[in-house]
């Protein structure tokens, strides 16, 4: 019984020791001052176009948003297009569509209605097209991954030369903030790789801040609702407090003046 004690010991400090180094090991995420993240938090309107344009131009070619139509890019709470640009926006992609007449499917414009066209056909294509690992769909990723909107923003700008002695395969990269510190993505932000419509300079730190600001609005598109709801409910719940306690305290009064 005392050994088995001591077994049990030795290896809780053993994966306590793994973890402890691990964390050492992996440095803190860089921080940004999100304005969606604050109790009255809002989406910047211009970071979420110049992200929408990012994930367009440099991510859509592997990743997907599948979840997401083309009409969302108009509603309120989100980019905000107009429905003019999204219908010009939904009309640059292609849809698989039919059948028609003829039993045959076909080709057409996208609308508003569609989701956002995938970059392949099939999980094992876009395998084949990225070295055997599969690029996640983007639009609620940013829920999925611990530490949120800083760690996609940190794993975006984590490239580096791989520390003296490491061994990298080939296809794959080092990335300090990565689980691991090791991802078969190679860097995807450069400086002036796209060209921002409203003339912001498109350096890595903003490119990856734009795309970021923009996942946080494809994992949760009623944000600014629920936090408008909120506070309604906030100050509901402050008249209300207010008004027992009065009604308390009226009623009591008329208690000690009997009494």
């Amino acid at each position: 019984m005392i050994n088995l004690l001591k077994f049990k010991i030795i290896i809780f400090l053993f994966l306590f020791s793994s973890i402890s180094f691990a964390a050492e090991k992996s440095p803190p995420l860089l921080k940004q001052d999100w304005s969606f993240q604050s109790f009255f938090g809002k989406f910047d309107r211009g970071s979420l176009q110049r992200g929408y344009q990012v994930y367009t131009e440099v991510c859509s070619s592997c990743h997907s948003m599948q979840y997401l139509s083309y009409r969302n890019l108009a509603e309120k709470g989100g980019p905000e297009f107009s429905l003019e640009q999204a219908k010009a926006i939904a009309s640059n992609f292609e849809v698989t569509d039919g059948p028609n007449s003829d039993g045959e499917m076909f080709q057409r414009p996208a609308k508003l209605s569609d989701k956002f066209v995938m970059p392949y056909s099939n999980i094992e294509e876009a395998k084949l097209s990225n070295g055997g690992a599969y690029p996640p769909d983007m639009t609620v990723l940013l829920k999925a991954r611990k530490g949120g909107a800083d760690y996609i923003y940190s794993v975006l700008l984590g490239y580096e030369d791989p520390p003296e002695g490491m061994k990298l395969d080939d296809g794959v990269y080092y990335n300090k903030y990565m689980y691991g510190q090791k991802i078969k993505m190679p860097k995807q932000l450069y400086e002036d790789l796209v060209t921002y419509a409203d003339g912001t300079p498109a350096t890595p730190e903003q490119m990856a801040k734009d795309v970021t600001t923009f996942m946080a609005w494809t994992a949760e598109p009623k944000l600014e609702e629920r936090h408008k709801f909120g506070f309604r409910v906030i100050i509901y719940l402050v008249i209300l407090t207010i008004l027992v306690y009065f009604s308390m305290k009226k009623i009591w009064s008329r208690i000690e003046t009997k009494v």
